[in-house]
């Protein structure tokens, strides 16, 4: 009995160095912590390069091999976060861990959810949400385009989603590059209201789509023009009440007057 309990500690403590360690690693600012976050950011960039690319490439022999290699690498990722996180329970209802999960899904079953696959991309979402992406960001005076960043890959996800739900339920017909450069250049025209009508969607569902696609499209670009021309301001949480984006001289917070203590760029 007594084994058995020196055993269960030491799996314990060790399960608890485990956890530390990539606490340090996903969460710290030491120069170790920062490469693996670079990393990290790096195989994310590559697993959505895949996800845009996988209409083309899944008749590849090679398809399923890169679909599982990229499902190892979003398990592996889902539970480090999770081992690294104070409470995995409130982790696991954010928005961006259901995203996860969908996708790992769709991966680890890519014929069951063939049709459904087009939505992992937004992976690149839950990328621009990531902690680390920004700090890396940031260290190079990036912090004042945040705001706008998060625009362009908003707008990026949204066209990417629609481009592969277009080419999923109109163009599959006629799989390959040229079917799905058809689709991209179908959305961009309709989301820009171009509107050239040299390919249009057939049918009710066509229109749907079409109506669906240019009013979230035009939604997008007028928060894109925002975020570019309207006066710059900096992220930096109100320890009171939380409100992140405050005036570069802000001393006090202007939604509870709790005073602030922003850091300058060069700090």
């Amino acid at each position: 009995m007594k084994t058995a309990g020196k055993d269960g500690l030491q799996e314990n403590s060790a399960i608890a160095r485990l956890r530390d360690r990539l606490r340090k690693l996903y969460h710290g600012r030491t120069p170790a912590a920062f490469r693996f976050q670079l990393v990290a950011v790096v195989i994310d960039l590559a697993i959505i390069a895949f996800f845009i690319a996988t209409p083309v490439l899944q008749d590849k022999p090679s398809f399923l091999w890169l679909d599982y290699s990229a499902a190892a690498l979003v398990a592996a990722d889902l539970v480090a976060r999770l081992l690294a996180s104070n409470d995995m329970l409130r982790l696991m209802k954010q928005p961006t861990s259901w995203v996860d999960v969908f996708i790992l899904l769709t991966l680890l079953m890519p014929t069951a959810f063939a049709n459904l696959a087009f939505l992992r991309i937004l992976r690149l979402w839950s990328l621009s949400r990531s902690g680390s992406l920004w700090r890396h960001l940031e260290m190079r005076g990036l912090r004042p385009w945040r705001e706008a960043s998060h625009a362009v890959i908003n707008l990026l996800t949204f066209l990417f989603v629609i481009t592969g739900f277009v080419y999923t339920f109109f163009f599959r017909t006629g799989a390959g590059l040229e079917n799905y450069i058809d689709a991209l250049y179908f959305t961009v025209a309709t989301v820009t209201t171009t509107g050239f009508g040299d390919i249009v969607l057939p049918g009710m569902a066509g229109k749907l789509t079409a109506i669906v696609t240019m009013i979230i499209g035009i939604s997008l670009f007028v928060r894109l023009a925002q975020a570019i021309f309207r006066p710059a301001k900096v992220f930096f949480p109100c320890p009171q009440c939380g409100l992140q984006r405050h005036e570069p001289d802000a001393v006090h917070c202007k939604a509870c007057g709790h005073l602030l203590n922003i850091p300058d760029e060069g700090n």
